[in-house]
């Protein structure tokens, strides 16, 4: 089960980095098509080369449009896309100032606790974001600029808060799991499990 839950975070963590550099790739353009643009719109273009300028911009160099758009639901796929690694890895942010004191069986409290309180969190936000989903699929709504509808953002969030919230459900149980059986749990997460 460990090696499936490992697998689909890091499937997730590679679809959010194919994703985020797509994004790049598509702010660089865009902003290049609008340095373009602010250059043969400008006096010298239009002095030195008026009918190449024209030209230039009859094809439509530019920002792209909708490009604010475009990174906004992208980055939202993305930050829920890393979520099951990091979680997985136990990659989230912590303060090693107070637990380096701790017992180690105090420690495993802590990361029992932690777990299963990430689980909830996660399986919260799923289910807040699959109820957002509804309500933007029921009311139509779309983007300002491109009008593609809000839910296709929503629902491909949702793909991987889903994907956070199962693997965090996974490993609060097998923390309880660990504990009920009088094991320790596992400690060293990530590629070696």
């Amino acid at each position: 089960m460990h090696r499936f839950m490992l697998k689909l975070a890091r499937i997730m963590a590679y679809l959010g980095g194919a994703v985020l550099c797509l994004l790049v790739l598509l702010t660089c353009l865009s902003i290049l098509g609008r340095s373009l643009n602010r250059l043969l719109h400008g006096a010298w273009a239009q002095a030195q080369m008026p009918e190449l300028a024209t030209w230039l911009l009859g094809l439509g160099i530019g920002p792209i449009n909708g490009d604010f758009e475009l990174v906004e639901a992208g980055v939202a796929f993305a930050v829920f896309a890393f979520l099951p690694l990091c979680q997985i890895s136990g990659g989230h942010a912590a303060v090693d100032v107070f637990t380096a004191r701790m017992s180690a069986r105090a420690n495993r409290v802590l990361a029992r606790v932690s777990d299963t309180l990430f689980a909830a969190v996660l399986v919260l936000i799923a289910v807040q974001l699959a109820r957002g989903l509804l309500s933007k699929y029921g009311s139509g709504q779309t983007s300002f600029l491109l009008e593609f509808p809000l839910w296709w953002a929503y629902a491909a969030s949702l793909i991987g808060a889903v994907a956070a919230a199962l693997v965090a459900v996974y490993l609060a149980v097998l923390q309880w799991g660990a504990a009920l059986g009088g094991t320790s749990s596992f400690e060293n997460r990530g590629a070696d499990r």
